[in-house]
């Protein structure tokens, strides 16, 4: 059973938690330089976007690609945060390495195929970068924890998981629902694995974030990726569940244990 994970980042990054922050979608350079730069007068010191967007069905927007990469790289040189993207293939994994990203996450729809997988972990091997894994849109541990030990035989060691929830079936107030107690028993099984909190995919409404956010903070996670954007509701993916950037402030005042300052 893997043990000796490393933390995620330097403890100049983690002290106060492991919060990232952006855009779902890296929709243009203009729009993610200004949600940066508002993020990073926050304190946000991580920058996600997503530059490859996977969609359930073809003929929505699904990013720019590559061209995004550039734009997280002229974040990084406007503000000094750190970024994040989503890999889906090796491929991916090679554009965002070469373009300077230095956090990477595999989505709910990667991390069900172990085939996909083992690809990026091929694509990895000894690499010294952070992977954040999401859960599984279904509800198997095996594959979460598959996906984990994967990357680990790669000889990765910074890595996290990345909780956003499940789709179960019937009526439910989330859009993927916690299930925080099958999560409580995915943390046995990989102790010292950090894990994330991801509000804005498990309640799919802006105004869920702050309390599930709450939540996690109460349930000792390690931190929280959550989406923001400068103008929410004409953002091109998942618009009611990005909020604003100065509507962070609250949850990291809870995130930090300082509702009060």
């Amino acid at each position: 059973m893997p043990t000796d994970f490393l933390p995620v980042l330097s403890d100049t990054h983690s002290r106060d938690g492991l919060i990232i922050a952006g855009p779902c979608s890296a929709e243009s350079l203009d729009r993610m330089l200004l949600t940066a730069r508002q993020l990073c007068a926050q304190g946000i010191k991580i920058f996600r976007a997503g530059t490859w967007k996977p969609r359930t069905r073809p003929g929505g927007f699904e990013g720019h690609g590559a061209k995004a990469l550039g734009w997280l790289s002229e974040v990084k040189k406007s503000t000094g945060m750190l970024t994040a993207t989503e890999v889906g293939c090796a491929a991916h994994v090679e554009a965002a390495l070469d373009a300077g990203v230095d956090i990477l996450w595999i989505g709910a729809r990667t991390t069900v195929s172990p085939f996909a997988v083992q690809d990026i972990a091929d694509s990895l091997r000894g690499c010294d970068v952070p992977v954040l894994i999401k859960n599984p849109s279904c509800v198997d541990m095996n594959l979460w924890i598959g996906a984990v030990e994967r990357f680990y035989n790669s000889g990765l060691r910074r890595l996290a998981a990345v909780h956003r929830g499940f789709k179960i079936p019937g009526e439910t107030s989330y859009r993927n629902a916690p299930l925080w107690e099958l999560v409580a028993e995915f943390r046995k099984e990989l102790p010292g694995l950090p894990i994330i909190c991801d509000p804005s995919h498990m309640g799919g409404a802006r105004q869920m974030i702050l309390p599930l956010s709450a939540r996690a903070r109460e349930l000792g996670y390690d931190g929280l990726i959550i989406e923001s954007h400068c103008d929410p509701d004409s953002a091109l993916t998942d618009s009611f569940q990005q909020i604003l950037p100065s509507d962070i402030k609250p949850v990291m005042d809870i995130w930090k244990g300082c509702a009060a300052c």
